[in-house]
């Protein structure tokens, strides 16, 4: 099958600009298109090659475990190069079991705002372990290219 690249953002809808009140006829209805990013991952390494584009608004992040972490008190944190927690707290990582983490920004502002807006500039995803094992899975990172909240 083959892949078709676009440069995006991606939007789609019938209607781009509102010029009245008539809901279907002339109120906008554009979106942008939600882009997802996956990569395998193991605890020795959190090194990914997903990169964000700049101004893109982070919705959803989950980190699948198919190989449990090990260790005493495992913990991970995502977050980009320069910063090993701009997305996510380090948190236990399932308590030891397999599963789907769905990551979240916690009650931080900072991290909030991370998610809304990733920046000006492109940001690689880190996943940051307190210590290496044998912990294997895969992060997905679900997100609005160029929505540009900030």
């Amino acid at each position: 099958m083959a892949n078709t690249t676009f440069s995006g953002p991606i939007r789609a809808g019938t209607i781009s600009n509102t010029t009245g009140t008539t809901l279907g006829d002339n109120v906008a209805n554009v979106g942008q298109v939600v882009m997802c990013q996956s990569q395998a991952i193991t605890q020795a390494d959190g090194t990914t090659n997903i990169v964000i584009p700049a101004n893109s608004q982070i919705v959803a992040i989950e980190l699948s475990v198919d190989v449990i972490w090990t260790g005493v008190a495992t913990t991970a944190g995502l977050g980009w190069t320069g910063d090993a927690t701009a997305i996510t707290a380090a948190a236990a990582v399932a308590g030891g079991t397999l599963g789907i983490i769905s990551a979240t920004a916690g009650a931080d502002a900072t991290r909030v705002n991370n998610w809304a807006d990733v920046g000006t500039t492109d940001r690689r995803i880190l996943l940051t372990n307190t210590n290496t094992g044998d912990g294997e899975g895969f992060l997905t990172v679900r997100y609005v290219q160029n929505n540009n909240l900030s």
